[in-house]
């Protein structure tokens, strides 16, 4: 891995790059094909969810580890390993004949693949120097938010002309390509840094996150208060809060929450989950409702997308150049505002609704969201002293998989809650009125997703530009002995 900005290691970011770009791909490819495995497999809305909040949730799990994967192994060591397990899953997953197989397949993924992010984020990182990163990280955001963004366009061509399936099965020829190029081309360099593996931290980590968007989920099916729901909620929260504690007394902890010390890491970290709690959900809704609803084929759903998704790739490097120009606060705050009028306005859906008028909508809120997450993430990342840059793409890589979980979880729950509870009560229940309660429950969850972006848009009136002066101040604050009074859990390597 590149070590210093003077040269960076092109290969390596190129080969790290198409990785990261197909893992994305797959986190969204399925969505406009849920319609097709619901009736497919014969289960319910909050049920074929999984799909997509299985892949979140594993990603979720495994990024706390890879701060420790990136200071222990090389590159590209990590790099065929992840390719390796994404391979499996893909395959599992492209041969399933049973749910519980395809959710095997999905989770497999997940754990390949979750590590080429921050693996990525933190190469481009260490490879530009300051006043070029706002450009570097724009390439992260084309992996970032072009790659999900453009699989639901791509993935309804295929299933206009073939099964779910070969969604999957397409991609085993570019994995083994892409595997093959990594272990002739890659470099193995190794960073020598201090490593260690908490196992305790691993496991609370696995029963905190994994129980919180287990109750989420459920919420859907089950009463808010049910024991099915709010148990799980409850479990996930104590054993995070535990979690988060024990990695602030461990030396080497396996996320380092100290980086929130950083007002605009932690700042942009809030404008980054509260954003992608209403964007990836949204990812999921507007095929529910262009299928269930108006029957439309999964091609009109993935070209009404496609608009979007050409804005996200092709201004993402763009607003990096202009935070190198301009800084991170004007932007935000544009954007932030299209981005929650616009999901407010998606929220007021008909049976009649327009496929014009929701295309406009879409790309308005796309085009508010490139003037948004390249410039918070790349000033909150320049914040942070250099040595402190894998753990907080570490973070900020689980934050984006993790609040995009919960997102997802949290909108369906209460669409699905909404359409059940509303459907409990009739005696008598017509086609035309099941489908008008699921449009109210869609239009619910995109206002309440418009809640979570206006929740950004405060956050981002209090942005600033982090300048050379501050990092400079953050490298001597960073270098400082911290002795804070506190017993420290100590691991040996």
């Amino acid at each position: 891995m590149t070590q210093t900005n003077e040269k960076p290691d092109y290969r390596l970011i190129i080969i790290l790059i198409s990785g990261a770009f197909i893992a994305f791909l797959s986190n969204t490819f399925l969505n406009v094909a849920l319609p097709s495995i619901k009736n497919d497999f014969g289960i319910s809305t909050s049920s074929v969810q999984w799909v997509s909040t299985s892949y979140m949730l594993v990603a979720g799990i495994i990024i706390p580890m890879t701060a420790y994967f990136m200071n222990r192994f090389s590159a590209k060591k990590i790099f065929l390993s992840s390719m390796g397990l994404f391979l499996i899953g893909t395959s599992l997953a492209g041969f399933s004949v049973t749910f519980p197989m395809l959710i095997a397949g999905r989770m497999i993924q997940a754990t390949g693949s979750s590590i080429l992010m921050p693996l990525l984020m933190n190469t481009l990182i260490r490879s530009y120097p300051p006043e070029k990163r706002g450009t570097a990280m724009g390439m992260f955001s084309l992996v970032m938010f072009f790659a999900p963004a453009i699989g639901p366009t791509l993935s309804g061509v295929i299933i206009q002309r073939y099964d779910w399936h070969v969604l999957f099965l397409m991609m085993i020829p570019i994995l083994i390509l892409l595997l093959i190029s990594g272990y002739v081309l890659l470099p193995n360099v190794l960073l020598n840094k201090k490593a260690v593996m908490d196992v305790p931290s691993v496991i609370m980590s696995t029963i905190g996150f994994g129980a919180l968007l287990y109750g989420l989920v459920s919420a859907g099916d089950h009463k808010l208060l049910s024991i099915q729901t709010f148990g799980p909620i409850i479990i996930g929260v104590v054993v995070i809060y535990f979690y988060v504690m024990r990695q602030m007394k461990l030396d080497v902890p396996m996320l380092n929450f100290r980086v929130y010390k950083y007002r605009m890491y932690l700042l942009g970290t809030i404008i980054s989950a509260a954003t992608n709690m209403g964007l990836f959900a949204g990812m999921i809704l507007v095929p529910i409702f262009l299928q269930d609803i108006q029957h439309r084929s999964p091609l009109e759903t993935g070209l009404l997308m496609l608009p979007g998704a050409l804005i996200l790739g092709l201004l993402s490097p763009v607003s990096g150049k202009l935070f190198d120009m301009y800084g991170p606060k004007g932007m935000a705050i544009i954007g932030l505002t299209l981005a929650t009028v616009t999901t407010a306005f998606l929220g007021r859906l008909t049976i009649d609704t327009s496929f014009s008028y929701i295309l406009t909508i879409y790309v308005i809120r796309a085009f508010g969201m490139t003037l948004v997450n390249t410039p918070v993430m790349t000033n909150g990342m320049n914040d942070l002293p250099r040595d402190l840059t894998p753990d907080g793409s570490s973070l900020n890589s689980m934050q984006n998989q993790v609040s995009g979980a919960v997102g997802i979880a949290l909108l369906i729950s209460i669409m699905q809650g909404y359409v059940n509870f509303n459907l409990n009560k009739l005696d008598v229940v017509t086609p035309e009125i099941e489908n008008q309660i699921t449009i109210e429950g869609i239009n619910l969850a995109f206002n309440v997703g418009a809640v979570f972006m206006g929740i950004g848009l405060i956050t981002a009136f209090f942005l600033k530009r982090v300048t050379s002066e501050d990092m400079m101040k953050n490298a001597t604050y960073a270098a400082r002995p911290v002795d804070d009074g506190r017993k420290k859990i100590r691991k040996e390597d």
